[in-house]
């Protein structure tokens, strides 16, 4: 057992885990996943571990307002918030952020219209605070009800508060009343710009704010580091790397320096944006981005191909693992943020694909989510 280090924990619905020996937290998110391959018939008899900081590690926190302030959901409660005035997973930046915007809420809470979640009324939604801890980047999304009436008076007060703020940007975005999201690509800047920035693995990463970006940034770098340890292991300069589900670029770009070429895919515009940007400023003049479905993926010519696929909660669509197996890459490392819906695709490719190893890295303590990577060799 473990002294919960939280002042709301059992009340917040944030996290679950604080009453547990972080170690022993470790532990059962081990077990989990390879209980996970095991129930899908993939055996695994040696796995790693990664870990780091057990609080103050998230570089994005969303917090809800609500009619005495802001803060996060109740546990087990949609629409009952508890006020919240420092949250001790999210970093420090985020916390000193937070505290500006409960000053803004005093100062102004006369004139604010909260959002109420049972009646989806209200202007003010959310406030998203993203900061890094290795650049001055940072940023709050205020999220208004695009269905109020209220909104240009909000805009107003935001502007004035982004005079004092010490958030690099201020952004406002736009969601329907019945739409629970805590970012919008129907956004603006109020101050600064929509892109930030993250130093990982000593490369500038741009990305649009409104996107995913991975919370933990020192568990992304150890994430990355493995993968160049899997990589080190095969003669990659002649090879070409693919980097499917790529956002911004970041696995792609951490990781190409060591190939002929890399080809980064992503759906989303914003992404694909920034990905060309990241690859010009890290001077990759032989990469490319490819703005389409992950399904789509192709390879002109029959190359010594290599793949790296980080795909959302949801995996991948059975087209896409198709597809995959139809360029057939020599090597497949497979990120995934849901190692049970990662387990049940790794059926398809065992048949082609060797299991070469696990890693486990715990993104999220005191939370029962985790990442891994998978390894999958070619069977020539």
């Amino acid at each position: 057992m473990s002294n919960p280090l939280c002042l709301y924990f059992g009340e917040c619905g944030g996290c679950s885990a604080q009453h547990i020996d972080y170690n022993l937290q470790l532990d059962n998110k081990k077990n989990s996943v390879i209980n996970e391959l095991k129930n899908n018939e993939v055996l695994v008899s040696d796995v790693k571990i990664f870990s780091d900081k057990e609080y103050f590690y998230r570089n994005r926190m969303d917090f809800v307002f609500f009619e005495n302030g802001i803060g996060l959901r109740k546990k087990g409660f949609f629409d009952k918030i508890i006020p919240i005035k420092k949250c001790v997973i999210s970093n420090q930046r985020i916390n000193s952020l937070l505290t500006e915007i409960w000053e803004f809420y005093e100062e102004n809470k006369n004139q604010l219209d909260t959002f109420d979640l049972k009646r989806s009324q209200g202007t003010l939604k959310y406030a998203t605070i993203r900061a890094s801890e290795v650049t001055d980047s940072s940023s709050i999304t205020f999220i208004l009800n695009s269905d109020s009436t209220k909104m240009a008076q909000h805009i107003d007060l935001i502007k004035i508060f982004s005079q004092k703020t010490t958030a690099k940007n201020i952004i406002i975005g736009r969601v329907p009343a019945k739409t629970d999201e805590s970012t919008s690509f129907d956004c603006f800047e109020v101050k600064g710009e929509l892109i930030l920035n993250e130093l990982i693995c000593e490369k500038k990463i741009s990305f649009f704010s409104q996107s995913f970006f991975q919370n933990n940034t020192v568990m992304a770098e150890k994430m990355i580091n493995y993968c160049k340890e899997i990589l080190s292991k095969h003669d990659t300069k002649e090879s070409h790397l693919i980097d499917l589900y790529g956002g911004a670029g970041t696995f792609g770009v951490c990781l190409g320096e060591n190939f002929q070429s890399v080809l980064i895919t992503d759906i989303e515009g914003n992404n694909i944006d920034c990905a060309r940007k990241n690859l010009e400023e890290n001077f990759m003049r032989n990469s490319r981005v490819f703005a389409a479905d992950a399904s789509k993926i192709k390879f002109e010519e029959n190359k010594d191909l290599f793949l790296i696929t980080d795909p959302p909660r949801s995996g991948m669509h059975p087209k896409t693992i198709k597809q995959i197996l139809n360029i057939s890459p020599k090597l497949i490392i497979y990120v995934s943020c849901n190692p049970k819906q990662m387990a049940k695709e790794l059926r398809h490719f065992l048949v082609n694909y060797k299991f070469e190893s696990l890693a486990v890295f715990d993104l999220f303590p005191q939370t029962p989510h985790v990442e891994a990577i998978v390894e999958l060799s070619r069977i020539n």
